[in-house]
């Protein structure tokens, strides 16, 4: 069931006014049973995974809070490779046996072991850390262990962000399946146009500019020079506004039934160095990475060297998440690589502009936009279906180098002022929202629903409604 969907607008509809109707002390399991529901729209047989998964970590729970000594982490260690072990079989079996297949045969050996006929199960990335983090925190004494088994599961399967996030700690969300959260018109009307913002996202901007970056990285063979360049850059906004929309629309979901889950993106490419990039991009999945691989590593308490070699693991095993591909791990390595260089080139790499004066603001958005421009080349693997795809790209960026934009695939001047417009809109609008010179209960009331009609018209004219719009992390 996607979020840009007729039928999760009626079920949105059903579950939160049954919600706000039930007594307290049964609103848990509706909220589990709708989580259910939801994640058997897609493939009704995974949910058993999913089972499997809250019971190994329900039980580890409970018993790691119980055990002393060296049998804490023997349990810990348990609930780790019975996580892993279930995203290494459906994530990354085929890859690693492909990849010793292939060695195999350049050895000239026997490899008899074929790939496994499964699909991924969806958002099994996100679930996996969600619950691996709770045993975690159980284990570090940060969180007691959680002894009721729907509660439980209700945290590992909270439908708002059961798919594709954000991945949430046990500190922040799971008391929250505890409290009585009453109807507060406020509440809800920032939650709704929380989720509109999301929705214009997602079908105005992300799936509008799919419809050009498909079709030139579905064949980049066949094109050169701007069209290549042009679909890099859409790329780079397609992804944002596709999983930022995602984000927006599970916040803006679970605020209207009264739960608080965290800020997942903060404008991140307004962000003046790759390190401030990843403070503000997904960052529930890189405060995941910092605090539970990064720091166990040692953290800023190495040797330069062993610095080095931490960021370069923490952001190739990333690229991993990511996807079971040699190109998610070249891009994930290609940010270990730029977080290195600006360590080592402090001063260089980005323009200090501490001493401009009232020029500083030239010096920060040439920044912005070296940052922007690093992020965006490196989109270029993370998109690519193949590395030969990719080393085509990179290699063709200026060749050929003619400004058009009909190529045949029904996306021409007009299409590309929308998009470009909507763009420019949803980054004004952000930016005075952070600045504080606007937010979304718009005053007067004139002004506050110009905006709401604004919106509307934009995702009713030019919105993409595709009833098979995947959301692109849908797929890690």
């Amino acid at each position: 069931m996607l979020f840009n969907s007729l039928s999760f607008a009626i079920f949105f509809i059903v579950v939160t006014t049954a919600y706000f109707l039930l007594p307290y002390r049964w609103r848990w399991a509706l909220l589990l049973g709708a989580s259910c529901y939801f994640y058997m729209a897609f493939v009704p047989i995974y949910i058993l995974i999913l089972l499997f998964t809250i019971l190994v970590d329900y039980i580890a729970g409970i018993q790691i809070e119980q055990a002393q000594g060296q049998q804490r982490k023997l349990f810990l260690i348990f609930s780790i490779i019975a996580n892993v072990g279930v995203l290494a079989l459906f994530k990354y079996f085929n890859f690693l046996n492909a990849n010793f297949a292939s060695l195999a045969h350049f050895l000239d050996w026997n490899y008899p072991v074929h790939n496994l006929s499964i699909l991924l199960p969806i958002g099994l990335s996100f679930h996996t850390f969600q619950s691996l983090s709770y045993t975690i925190e159980v284990y570090r004494g940060h969180q007691k262990a959680e002894r009721h088994l729907g509660i439980f599961a209700l945290y590992v399967m909270f439908y708002p962000q059961l798919v594709a996030g954000p991945i949430e700690r046990p500190q922040h969300i799971l008391h929250q399946f505890r409290e009585q959260h009453d109807f507060d018109y406020e509440r809800v009307k920032s939650g709704l146009i929380l989720m509109a913002w999301g929705l214009f996202k997602k079908v105005v901007i992300a799936d509008r500019l799919a419809v050009f970056v498909n079709t030139i990285y579905g064949d980049p063979t066949h094109y050169t020079g701007f069209a290549l360049v042009l679909a890099t850059y859409f790329f780079a906004y397609q992804i944002y506004c596709d999983f930022s929309g995602y984000s927006d629309i599970a916040v803006g979901a679970s605020r209207v039934m009264g739960f608080r889950l965290m800020e997942n993106f903060h404008q991140p490419y307004l962000a003046q160095s790759i390190a401030e990039f990843w403070r503000r991009w997904h960052i529930s999945l890189s405060t995941w990475f910092r605090d539970y691989l990064y720091i166990p590593l040692g953290g800023n308490r190495v040797s330069q060297g062993r610095w080095y070699l931490n960021t370069l693991i923490v952001f190739t095993v990333s690229g991993l998440w990511h996807g079971a591909s040699w190109t998610f791990i070249i891009w994930g390595a290609l940010h270990g690589f730029y977080m290195i260089m600006g360590s080592l080139t402090k001063g260089k790499w980005a323009l200090d502009t501490s001493r401009w004066g009232r020029l500083a603001f030239l010096g920060n958005w040439v920044n912005v936009l070296i940052t922007f421009h690093l992020v965006a080349f490196a989109w270029i693997f993370f998109r690519a279906a193949t590395l030969h795809d990719a080393w085509y790209i990179v290699t063709h960026l200026f060749a050929d180098f003619h400004f058009r934009l009909n190529y045949g695939i029904g996306f021409g001047v007009a299409p590309a002022l929308i998009v470009l417009f909507c763009i420019a809109f949803m980054e004004g609008v952000q930016w005075l929202h952070r600045s504080g010179r606007i937010n979304f209960t718009i005053q007067p009331v004139w002004a506050r629903w110009s905006f709401y009609y604004v919106m509307i018209v934009l995702i009713v004219l030019f919105g993409v409604m595709k009833s098979n719009a995947q959301f692109i992390y849908f797929q890690f």
